[in-house]
């Protein structure tokens, strides 16, 4: 093996590795050299390669701030954190503990610890942080016994209530969330809530977020302060560059009108919130002034002066437009209070669980996060993923993710934080690209997604992490495990409780044909669909196949009437899957003719033995659009469709309310 290969080993860097079609790949030295330089590891000659391997065995020598462990059994810690003997163990709740490191020929034995939570181990001059978690997550069984739950998934601009609103916001979301609960469903699955970039009505993607800390504000409710939402111009699609400054015109005034009663709330809100708050405000106002002044897109693009958020210039800004700064942390008080709102009416109405909210993989490398806490991220790295089913052609989403470095350097506090935040608000979670728990496929900024390579993350700190988290929320965990799933991961995920994601159109045997319902995992989220994928009536339409030549995507098939072709055979497989199972009958539809289909597929997905069913608002509605085509920025309407009506409109309308009664009556069975 050359130096260069064992430096990327080291370094966590997979150099072989296999694809979602089975097929070996090796990432090139060229690829190798480029992320390895923005890992801070330089790998251009051979004496840069050696110190790198040298300074990388040094840190993981000397990396002993932090362990975590499952609660009731014994755990190890590196012979470099200290010498065995009597320790000491400072619980989360103030007591203390006389304990015996032993030593052993791999390093040292700490004893079982029985106590879940954060704890600190004092060893000789350390102390190490100490998380001990329960042996796997809140799970819908403790949240429900043995009941079988549903809800939809949906997107949170899209939905349209009594206010006509230009867009979807929480107001939007408590009446959709009362709307489901009368009709029986138990949760709902909502897109990412992340903190944008309000000041810039270009950024409107859920999952290309400033920092996933806080909330985005262009959410908030108005009516909680008496302002009116900007009307709708009742166009299918969302107009955000004239959306965005509208709302935020309203809410202004509404911050300008505010009574006493909202300021000291406000105040009260900010003390609470601190310093992380206090600089995300102050990266939104800096972000709206020097975005209006030269377009600056995110804080690269500032004087240098401003990229630093304790320098004396960002301070002096603040004392200047204080203002403006106290306009971001109205809007973050307003946006979380109306979040809370949501879930509250989900819970009174009924529901187990309530909001599940989506944790988005990353975050903008302009964005507040990586201003504020750089140091937390990897820099001069896009993450995505490579080459598969999904995207044939790669992805790289031009966003960034924690650093494994940073996060054990951290005790993975930046990590825990950003699962408190999406908790919060909700009785469950979905991780978007759970898959990146374990690994990560990073790409060079500016490169080719071919030219990425999977990064190793510390999969054991992170699943126990979440599971400790979990429990303290009571809420469930989801993880997105679609694409080039690594092997044993699912295994994993079932032995932690996080429910993985059975899509119907993945859901496949050995010649191709679709599964039973019956044989779906019970511990799992059975679903028609994702954001990402084609709706029932559009995949029955090829609607998608349209999509696919019009943008000259790549495609496995060689013209656009040979994907037709195909598409008429798998057609016939869903339709005779529908009929074995019992949820339809009589000829196949024409491909024109969805709502039998559509009625079928909501049935076969009701039956499966999955602990939750979860049914986009599309295929509810029967949509043939997509929210979201991966990929594509411009080229297709993402982030943009809205459904028709108001959502008790929509439910009350007799084909919607017999699918929904139906489904709701077969989980309930």
């Amino acid at each position: 093996m050359s130096a260069l290969h064992r430096l990327a080993e080291a370094a966590g860097l997979q150099i072989d590795w296999e694809d979602a079609l089975g097929e070996a790949q090796r990432v090139s030295d060229t690829s190798l050299v480029a992320i390895l330089a923005a890992l801070g590891y330089p790998a251009d000659s051979d004496v840069a390669i050696a110190d790198s391997i040298a300074r990388i065995v040094h840190d993981r020598d000397a990396a002993c701030s932090f362990v975590s462990a499952v609660v009731g059994e014994a755990f190890a810690l590196p012979a470099a954190c200290g010498e065995a003997g009597p320790a000491e163990l400072l619980f989360e709740d103030g007591t203390r503990r006389e304990i015996i490191v032993e030593a052993t020929p791999a390093g040292l034995r700490v004893p079982a610890i029985d106590a879940i939570g954060y704890h600190r181990l004092l060893l000789g001059t350390r102390e190490i942080g100490v998380a001990i978690a329960p042996p796997r997550c809140f799970s819908v069984a403790d949240a429900a016994g043995d009941r079988r739950l549903w809800g939809p998934a949906v997107q949170i601009t899209a939905l349209r209530d009594d206010s006509d609103s230009a867009f979807g916001d929480f107001g939007a979301l408590v009446s959709t969330a009362r709307a489901f609960a009368e009709r029986g469903a138990d949760a709902i699955a909502i897109s990412p809530v992340h903190a944008l970039f309000p000041a810039d009505a270009s950024r409107f993607s859920p999952y290309a977020p400033s920092t996933r800390l806080f909330l985005n504000v262009l959410y908030a409710d108005p009516a909680l302060v008496g302002a009116e939402a900007t009307p709708s111009d009742d166009n299918d699609l969302i107009d955000w560059v004239v959306a965005i400054p509208a709302r935020l015109r309203a809410l202004r005034e509404a911050y300008d009108r505010r009574t006493d009663a909202v300021r000291a709330e406000v105040a009260a809100y900010a003390t609470k919130g601190g310093d992380e708050l206090e600089r995300h405000a102050r990266f939104d106002a800096l972000h709206a002034h020097f975005f209006e002044a030269t377009g600056a897109h995110g804080w690269r693009d500032w004087p240098a002066e401003y990229r630093d958020p304790d320098g004396a210039a960002v301070a002096r800004f603040a004392a200047e437009h204080e203002d403006a700064v106290g306009f971001y942390l109205f809007l973050q008080w307003l946006a979380k209070r109306s979040l809370d709102a949501a879930q509250r009416a989900a819970i009174d109405g009924g529901m187990a669980l309530g909001l599940i909210a989506d944790l988005a993989v990353g975050m903008d490398s302009g964005g507040s996060h990586a201003w504020s806490r750089p140091d937390d991220l990897l820099t001069g790295l896009s993450i995505g993923a490579p080459p598969d089913l999904l995207g044939p052609d790669g992805q790289s989403w031009g966003i960034t993710g924690f650093s494994p470095i940073a996060l054990r350097r951290t005790g993975f506090e930046p990590f825990i934080a950003t699962l408190r935040a999406a908790l919060d608000h909700a009785g469950g979670i979905r991780i978007d690209h759970a898959l990146g728990l374990r690994r990560l496929w990073v790409v060079p900024e500016g490169a080719s997604a071919r030219e990425g390579a999977y990064l190793a993350m510390p999969v054991d700190d992170l699943f126990r992490l979440i599971a400790l988290e979990s429990h303290r929320a009571r809420a469930v965990v989801i993880g997105e495990d679609l694409g080039t799933v690594p092997e044993g991961f699912r295994p994993a995920m079932d032995e932690l409780a996080m429910l993985g994601m059975r899509v119907l159109w993945f859901e496949r045997d050995g010649e191709g044909g679709f599964l039973p319902a019956k044989d779906y995992a019970a511990d799992a989220a059975a679903m028609t669909g994702t954001h990402d994928l084609a709706t029932v009536a559009g995949w029955w339409s090829g609607r998608d196949i349209e999509w696919q030549w019009q943008l000259g995507r790549t495609s496995r098939a060689a013209d656009e009437t040979a994907d037709h072709a195909a598409r008429a055979e798998e057609r016939t497989r869903l339709w005779e899957a529908f009929v074995a199972a019992g949820v339809a009958k009589g000829p196949q539809p024409a491909p024109c003719d969805s709502a039998p289909v559509l009625a079928a597929a909501l049935a076969f997905i009701a039956r499966a033995p999955s602990v939750l069913a979860i049914v986009p608002m599309e295929d509810v509605i029967g949509a043939i659009e997509q929210p979201n085509l991966p990929g594509t920025i411009d080229e297709h309407p993402n982030w943009r469709r809205r459904m028709p009506a108001a959502t008790d409109a929509l439910l009350a309308r007799p084909d919607i309310s017999a699918r929904l009664a139906a489904f709701d009556a077969e989980r309930s069975s």
